[in-house]
């Protein structure tokens, strides 16, 4: 089965599909520091390309013979860090993604996104296109902690196969959930050396100070070091800041379930904004293995 992935950053969503024994052929994305990454970790083809022009984008993607499309259009447009608001443009690239689905018609696709993009009529718009396409959706806010990734990280997916009835892949993204929620110490394990590490809060109404023993909150693509004269929130599980260090860029990646061996390259605003974008690797690999269940059931 030839996979592209358009939209795909550093390829966190490529490598999760990679891992559970798919063959992605292609990359598409538009950032050149993101692509510079792809290039240094994948063998397969990379291509800049603004996907906003749906006719060039279908002509050039088509070559590839693609039986599914997978990728996350950028969702900053949708998400609750942002001002959220759907037609600044970027938000169009949802719809775009739709109907390059729709021309080229791959058996199958992966949409990513975060998970407000639930509240948006660009979702209403671009599941009228799949479904006037001839496509079954599958629709799910999934929390990556219960999907092998040590990080209470929600995202939307919305999965499609042409000629299917809607959901039919639930049962088998369902039967897959963890009972509980992956800590940072139970994916690190000793690899850590700290107990309690800092990440900066959106504001100080909001902790700062996490535990190894609990799900990391949400990786953002902003690395902070503690400010003087942080105040201690009354929900930080310490007194003190003494020992307390906020996570390195590298440490960031792995919770993202990047492998070690992952190689990144590029100014340090740039590595942590693709870091904080990515979908967790893991987490890319929990959806791709239920499709392969579904496939191997059908």
């Amino acid at each position: 089965m030839n996979i592209v992935d358009l939209f795909c950053g550093c390829g966190g969503l490529s490598l999760g599909f990679e891992t559970a024994g798919f063959d992605v052929v292609a990359g598409y994305d538009n950032w050149t520091a993101a692509i510079n990454v792809y290039k240094e970790n994948f063998n397969h083809a990379i291509n800049q390309l603004d996907l906003s022009n749906v006719e060039e984008a279908c002509r050039h993607i088509s070559a590839y013979k693609p039986n599914m499309i997978i990728g996350g259009p950028p969702c900053q447009d949708f998400s609750s860090a942002g001002l959220r608001n759907e037609d600044n443009g970027r938000g169009n690239l949802t719809l775009c993604y739709a109907r390059i689905i729709s021309n080229i018609r791959p058996g199958w696709f992966v949409m990513e996104n975060v998970a407000t993009i639930t509240k948006t009529n660009k979702l209403v718009g671009a599941k009228a296109i799949f479904k006037e396409t001839g496509y079954g959706l599958t629709q799910i806010v999934l929390n990556a902690a219960l999907c092998g990734v040590p990080q209470k990280r929600k995202r939307f997916f919305l999965i499609g196969k042409l000629r299917t009835e809607d959901d039919f892949l639930l049962p088998y993204i369902l039967q897959n959930l963890s009972k509980k929620e992956m800590t940072v110490k139970d994916y690190f394990g000793d690899k850590i050396d700290v107990e309690y590490y800092y990440r900066h809060p959106r504001s100080y109404a909001r902790r700062g100070v996490f535990s190894v023993n609990e799900p990391s909150p949400t990786i953002r693509g902003v690395n902070r070091p503690i400010p003087a004269g942080y105040p201690i929130h009354a929900n930080d599980p310490v007194d003190s800041l003494e020992g307390i260090r906020p996570l390195s860029t590298k440490e960031r990646s792995m919770i993202q379930t990047f492998p070690d061996t992952f190689r990144f390259i590029g100014s340090k605003s740039e590595i942590e904004q693709m870091i904080g974008n990515a979908v967790p690797v893991n987490l890319g690999k929990f959806v791709a293995t239920a499709i392969k269940d579904y496939i191997d059931d059908h």
